[in-house]
């Protein structure tokens, strides 16, 4: 995905824990997403990282793949919008 950064909206705490320890943890888990056109992204991959960079939060897959953190939806049965 892009690095832009515009309207970054940061999530909640609570959410951004759970990706930290399923980056702890490395273990393989489904992930749902918005790419920059809007359009609905479904992956299998583990999450390796979260990091700040320019203002936003990222997260890094095992697939290679760069997230900014507002435009996921569901990470390991979370949903974004239930916190």
């Amino acid at each position: 995905m892009s690095s832009q950064n515009n309207d970054y909206s940061p999530i909640s705490c609570e959410f951004h824990d759970r990706l930290e320890d399923l980056a702890t943890l490395r273990k393989r888990t489904s992930v749902s997403y918005r790419d920059d056109d809007g359009v609905l992204q479904h992956r299998e991959a583990a999450v390796k990282d979260v990091f700040n960079r320019g203002g936003a939060e990222y997260v890094l897959l095992s697939s290679n793949e760069t997230v900014r953190l507002d435009r996921l939806v569901e990470v390991d049965g979370n949903k974004l919008s239930d916190y």
